[in-house]
């Protein structure tokens, strides 16, 4: 009941003559059916990047974007500039943006209603670091920022929601978390939604699985039956290997 779905996040990666030649061919070799498939380049390429996909299946989100509509926020992008570059989808709530730039739960909930306000379909990411798993931590910073970030989203707003789960720990680091633990903080995330907005929401969220996903390990990770999907780095930036992820959503 839950279409796949797997993006990639480029990024601080490409340029603009890269970024094209990847696009197209990506749009060239997508699935034409069953999955849903998006990519994030950075700012720059935006407007390009939607311009190379029209008519395509492949649609084109934003690495991130300000809560405010408008102002003097030096260095920031509006959901409504995202909307006119062509933009559909907004990564919100990165680990890089949490551990990296500092943003906060609260400042993550700003962002999320400001973009479902805008008529953006927000990818809200979460998940723990190495030493919050170590110490038995993921199910309860998985819950805090489940329910921080959709602080002020309603019911009515859930479907245009992704979920992306991203252990801090397997982000570009080559390490991956196994099947059955990406199955198993799916499985309490979706717990959590449940408890917010009910069953049926809950069974109809798109819950994602992100961190050193590759070819060779994406088919057995997208089988567990609450993953559905994939949040992509590093494999998003070859089209043989974001491709070949995207099939194995099918």
């Amino acid at each position: 009941m839950r279409k796949p779905f797997v993006a990639g996040n480029w990024k601080m990666h490409t340029v603009a003559a890269e970024a094209e030649a990847l696009v197209a061919a990506i749009a060239e070799g997508a699935p034409k059916a069953g999955v849903d498939l998006a990519v994030c380049p950075p700012f720059v390429h935006l407007r390009s990047v939607a311009k190379t996909l029209e008519g395509t299946n492949v649609s084109v989100g934003a690495q991130n974007m300000h809560f405010e509509p408008k102002g003097a926020f030096t260095g920031e992008i509006s959901a409504a500039m995202l909307l006119d570059a062509g933009c559909r989808c907004v990564i919100l709530g990165h680990s890089e943006r949490r551990h990296v730039f500092g943003e906060s739960d609260g400042l993550v909930a700003h962002k999320m209603t400001a973009a479902l306000s805008a008529g953006l379909r927000p990818i809200l990411c979460v998940g723990e670091t190495l030493d919050e798993r170590e110490s038995g931590q993921t199910m309860e910073v998985n819950e805090r920022q489940i329910r921080a970030g959709l602080e002020g989203v309603r019911a009515e707003d859930m479907a245009a929601v992704t979920i992306a789960y991203e252990p801090v720990w397997a982000i570009g680091t080559g390490k991956t978390a196994t099947p059955d633990q990406a199955q198993e903080a799916h499985a309490a995330i979706r717990g959590v939604l449940a408890d917010l907005f009910g069953d049926d929401i809950a069974a109809a969220t798109r819950i994602l699985y992100g961190g050193s996903v590759k070819p060779e390990n994406a088919a057995e990770i997208f089988s567990r039956p609450d993953v559905d999907g994939g949040l992509i780095g590093g494999a998003s930036l070859k089209a043989d290997s974001f491709l070949a992820i995207a099939k194995a959503a099918l």
